[in-house]
């Protein structure tokens, strides 16, 4: 694909983008799009006809890849053609009305944008074959007479340039090609634009060494409300982007149903790809013989079409710069694969089949291999050898979710019970019975996948072979016929030999002054009453399995009796701090339906009893040390429920001091600021995890509180952490009890031990997520939750072959709601390749961004930011001067080819390494950039594609009358209009922005107030009104909240105001005020580390 295609990006901003439409993912509601264009995006190979193109800057000498000013150079407005060597094309003026940038803001003439970066034309495809693909019919010739005319050049001019042979030979080849025209892809570039003028470029980001220091921006995640009146310092940081990707070209062709793209456009689908060992034996026939790989596209961003410079407004004129709409477009990306692969279901039959990307709705049919929703790889086509994936520098990992919920079309995992005997093994490697296993010997033996072992097949599970070798039970058999299913696990899978009892919750509130006093204390024992009705059940159960508890403390632990004999419930109090155990054994765990009043009876006392207390100081460590020896006591594994306000300060084991240190960012002794203070926790963590104890820890800070410590037993035992930061009743309730809901009722495994095999040839080196380890080998997780995710990397050990591929199985042994012991089988069969080209074309970019953010996170707790910064644009650089070196064709070294797969990768890593764990502005606290390293270190690929790269809609675009969302837009504040209204989500807050020149009518509609002015930033919550704008926004903000894992913050932004500083934080394309670079500045960035490296 080439990176200069034509504003390809569907239709011209005034119109509706194609958008995310709300995408289903595991859980994820959302229509598509019944309008979509089903549009083929032809290559951009030109200029359009009738575009003139522009003049360079003053003083700007491509070759040298730095302005000089002074440069013998004259410039006249009225030249119209363009020196063969100047990338990028100038921004027209908006058409919407809006006022040029502030005049002191533009470049003084001789000075040019991107000064640290050379542009080098940006490109990307695969090598070029023989047999160019058909274009369709829609597409017009490209007319030879706007090719770009030789420009007469000053003789200073002519020695930069490059030799003139080039430059025509580059113009023969686009005089041959045609520009794919189709009513909704052919926009002029020049900005239709949603919107006031692109603010003036700025320096790129800090080459090493440099500092950066930039004005103070404020910025959320997990955003808190407003600290009291003017200061901003309590909002929580937010990470930037993650990622979308490109799917490889095709090399067959497309399976039924799904639209064919043309080579070289944004976004191709991604078919079935070469070296598919066949169909799968005796599935129904997939495939079809390969076609030739398409030819690539090699464009000059020289030839991008840029409006007249006669037409440009005075502070415009000296800017000369790529256009923003040439380059990869992940909205387009992401639109491409909803069109061409959101109608088919996804049918798991074919070894190594690239899934549809995060952001399609897309249905999956297990055939024998694991839903995309319970594994995402980073390559489905791994290297042969290990020094190709050195060479490559592709990291190969799988992103698990072994309890991803599924939408409800799609079929759970079927339970097979295989009583006393238990599931059937390998006898050496241990791997289960799973599609991949060889039968032979007329079925009397199997012949493992992972370790070749031969095992004598049991005789209660004996069947005959058929003529095929497949056993004839074959398809009545879930664990012979599917990629997933689940095992009844027998007594040998069990601690100590005996069957689990099952598990409880506990459920432990501070009751210091501040908890008290700000409501919490009240709100929660009213929810508690209601949400205990609600724990989670067993299938068709008629009452949950789940015993609870209840503990209040401050400085010292109360225990309730709740027994439900009792007529009243009792209080014990222990104040030993220092020597913790659980004063009561009968009566302190209770089945919720027996012990009704009483439980009841003691959440009405609670906030009484500790209406008046003035104790401000409290513990932590011995809450979690009672719950754990109650769960011991108890002999169950079960959950911690904490909800706590303040650093433990009081005299207690575990005791914290107020550690933090704004000045110690940027030095070499930051990753203290993300360590724990004492290794007291990781102790505590480890016998947590031992007994099955998994801790979710509810934080209402109104200050620091250590989040990096008091993380650590959540964290290393599987379960969660939610902050709000600044508590208010009034704004942050509904957020809260949304999240404490929904956090009791999902479906989790407790006591849970994880194992990844693999085939011979490769094996697990590295493990990410909320989980503990005891030796190399097994996760353990005291529970684990439907959105927790393990990302594992792969090594090799030896050689792969093309042939058998590779294959991991994903076994998760855990303990079910009800007490009942099970094994979780996922299976994934992968292709090996001998050639870079296959790997490059099989990539997933999501959950590579996902990995690479993980792989950072965790290297700030051992290496300084900037250390962890440059590692990853190194790898980066490294993987695309792999593909540039050995796959694409031989060109210019001053073009950027970027793989079709992965062409998003520059975009999505820029907004990871401006997240606010590697890049803080100056508001965000120590804590909220330990709470977001420790969030993202467990999302799912569909998470962190949204918290780095926010999804952003035009709410005036959206059409009242259907479900679908309206076509989201690029996160740049040049994509804005003044006149309209916008919401921006990243899975942890959701903006609604609203522009100074909105029609009062809307704002009418909306807010329910009849000016701009009048607008409250205070609003929690939209009002209900009624009329069908207001239904419409409301429907696609529960949409939004129906998709993401926590309760997103609502929080109103209106234009000029100051909660902007904090949305433009989102605005992932443009520069940030931390320093972190613009999208453009970045790929130039990026363009040079690259030339480096081939140099």
């Amino acid at each position: 694909m080439s990176v200069n295609q034509q504003a390809h990006a569907g239709p011209p901003y005034g119109q509706p983008q194609p958008g995310y439409q709300g995408y289903q993912q595991p859980a994820y509601g959302g229509q598509s799009l019944p309008g979509a264009p089903q549009s083929q995006y032809g290559a951009y190979n030109g200029p359009m006809p009738g575009y003139q193109q522009p003049v360079p800057p003053q003083g700007y000498f491509p070759s040298l890849g730095f302005p000089s000013k002074g440069s013998p150079v004259s410039l006249n407005s009225d030249t119209s053609s363009l020196a063969p060597n100047f990338i990028g094309s100038l921004r027209a003026p908006p058409t919407s009305g809006a006022p040029p940038p502030a005049s002191g803001a533009s470049h003084p003439s001789g000075h040019v944008a991107y000064s640290q970066f050379e542009h080098g034309d940006v490109q990307n495809g695969i090598p070029a074959s023989a047999a160019p693909m058909q274009r369709p019919p829609a597409s017009q010739p490209f007319l030879p007479g706007s090719a770009p005319t030789p420009v007469s050049q000053m003789s200073t001019f002519q020695q930069y340039g490059p030799p003139q042979a080039s430059v025509q030979q580059l113009r023969n080849h686009m005089a041959g090609m045609t520009i794919g025209s189709t009513a909704a892809s052919a926009p002029p570039p020049a900005g239709l634009g949603y919107g006031a003028p692109r603010p003036p470029a700025m320096p790129g980001p800090p080459l090493p060494g440099q500092t950066v220091a930039g004005p103070p921006s404020s910025q959320p995640n997990h955003v808190s409300s407003p600290p009291p009146p003017s200061t901003m310092a309590g909002l929580h940081p937010g990470p930037p982007m993650s990622g979308l990707h490109g799917p490889p070209p095709p090399t067959h062709p497309p399976q039924p149903g799904y639209q064919m793209q043309q080579n070289g456009s944004f976004g191709q689908m991604r078919g079935p790809q070469p070296n598919y060992g066949g169909a799968y034996p005796g599935a129904p026939n997939y495939g079809s013989p390969p076609g030739p790989p398409p030819p690539p596209k090699r464009l000059d961003p020289d030839s991008i079409p840029s409006p007249q410079l006669n037409e440009l407004p005075p502070q415009q004129k000296p800017r000369h710069r790529i256009d923003p709409d040439a380059i990869p477009s992940p909205i387009q990306v992401i639109e491409d694969d909803r069109n061409n692969r959101g109608s088919e279901p996804f049918v798991t039959g074919v070894r190594g089949q690239v899934p549809p990307l995060v952001t399609t709705n897309f249905m999956v049919k297990d055939q024998g291999n694991a839903s995309p929703r319970y594994i995402r790889c980073t390559s489905y086509n791994i290297p042969c050898t290990s020094d190709m994936a050195k060479q490559s520098q592709v990291p190969l990992a799988a992103v698990i979710k072994p309890l991803a919920t599924l939408p409800p079309e799609e079929t759970l995992p079927y339970l097979v019970d295989h009583g006393e005997s238990g599931p059937v093994r390998c006898n050496r490697c241990k791997a289960y019975m799973c599609p991949f296993m060889q039968f032979i010997e007329g079925g009397r033996r199997f012949q493992c996948c992972f370790c070749s072992c031969v095992t004598e097949v049991p005789p209660h599970y004996f069947q005959h072979l058929d003529h095929t070798g497949k056993r004839v039970d074959f398809y009545d058999r879930p664990e012979l016929s599917l990629g997933s299913y689940e095992f009844l696990a027998t007594v040998d899978y069990c601690k100590n030999n005996k069957f689990p009892s099952p598990p409880a919750f506990i459920f432990m509130i501070d009751v210091s002054y501040n908890a008290v006093k700000s409501g919490l204390v009240r709100l929660i024992c009213e929810e508690l009453k209601s949400l205990l009705d609600y724990l989670p059940r067993e299938g068709n159960m008629e009452e949950s399995a789940i015993r609870v508890g209840f503990v209040t403390y401050n400085k010292v632990l109360h225990f309730y009796n709740v027994k439900s004999s009792l007529a009243q419930p009792q209080m014990m109090v222990v104040s030993d701090v220092a020597d913790m155990f659980v004063p009561l054994l009968d009566g302190f765990l209770v089945n919720v339906n027996e012990s009704r009043t009483v439980i009841a009876s003691l959440l009405d006392q609670i906030p009484e009893m500790f209406a008046d207390t003035r104790e401000t100081e409290t513990v932590f460590a011995p809450v979690i040390q009672a719950g754990l020896e109650a769960l011991k006591a108890a002999e169950c594994a079960g959950k911690l429920f904490i909800f706590h306000t303040s650093l433990p300060i009081a005299e207690a084991p575990g005791k914290l001091k107020n550690r933090d240190d704004r000045k110690l960012i940027n030095t070499d002794k930051e990753k203290t600021l993300f360590q724990p203070q004492t290794s007291f926790y990781n102790n505590l963590a480890k016998d947590c995890v031992a007994q099955g104890c998994c801790v979710d820890l509810f934080l209402f800070p109104n200050q620091y509180l250590d989040v990096a410590t008091l993380g650590v037993v959540p964290y290393q035992t599987g379960g969660s952490i939610y902050k709000y930061a600044y508590f208010q009743l009034e704004t942050d309730q509904y957020r809260f009890l949304n999240d404490l809901r929904r956090d009791v009722q999902k479906e989790v495994g407790f006591d849970a031990v994880m194992r990844v095999r693999t085939s011979t040839g490769i094996r697990a080196t590295d493990f990410f997520g909320a989980f503990y380890m005891s030796n190399t080998t097994d996760v353990e997780m005291a529970g684990l939750d439907c959105d927790k995710t393990i990302t594992v990397e792969f090594k090799h050990d030896d050689k792969l072959s093309e042939d058998s591929g590779a294959l991991l199985q994903c076994a998760l042994l855990y303990t079910s709601c009800a007490g009942q012991r099970r094994l979780r089988i996922h299976n994934l069969s992968l292709n090996c390749c001998t050639q870079l080209a296959d790997l490059y074309r099989n990539c997933e970019t999501d959950t590579l961004i996902n990995y690479l953010a993980k792989y950072a996170y965790r290297g700030v707790l051992s290496s300084p930011v900037k250390t962890v910064r440059d590692a990853l644009i190194n790898q980066c650089a490294q993987i695309l001067a792999c593909y540039r070196k050995n796959c694409a064709s031989p060109s210019s070294a001053g073009q950027l080819i970027l793989p079709e797969c992965m062409k998003l990768l520059p975009v999505y890593l820029n907004c990871v390494l401006k997240s606010d764990v590697l890049q803080p502005g100056p508001e965000v606290t120590t804590d909220d950039r330990a709470y977001i390293r420790q969030l993202v270190t467990s999302m799912d690929v569909a998470e962190t594609n949204v918290f780095f790269y926010p999804r952003l809609l035009p709410l005036t675009k959206a059409d009242v009358d259907s479900d679908s969302l309206p076509a989201a837009i690029r996160n740049s504040e040049e994509r804005l209009s003044k006149g309209d209204i916008y919401l921006l989500e990243n899975g942890l807050n959701i903006f609604v922005w609203v522009g100074v020149n909105v029609q009062q009518g809307l704002i009418q509609n909306l807010f329910g107030v009849s000016s701009f002015s009048q607008i409250s930033n205070a609003l929690s919550t939209l009002p209900v009104l009624e009329n069908p704008f207001s239904k419409k926004v409301r429907s696609i903000v529960d949409m939004l909240q129906g998709q993401r894992s926590r309760y997103m913050k609502l929080i109103i932004v209106k234009q000029e105001d100051k909660l902007e500083m904090l949305f433009k934080h989102f605005l992932v394309e443009d520069k940030s005020l931390s320093g972190g670079a613009s999208y453009v500045d970045f790929l130039c960035h990026m363009h040079k580390e690259i030339r480096q490296l081939l140099s």
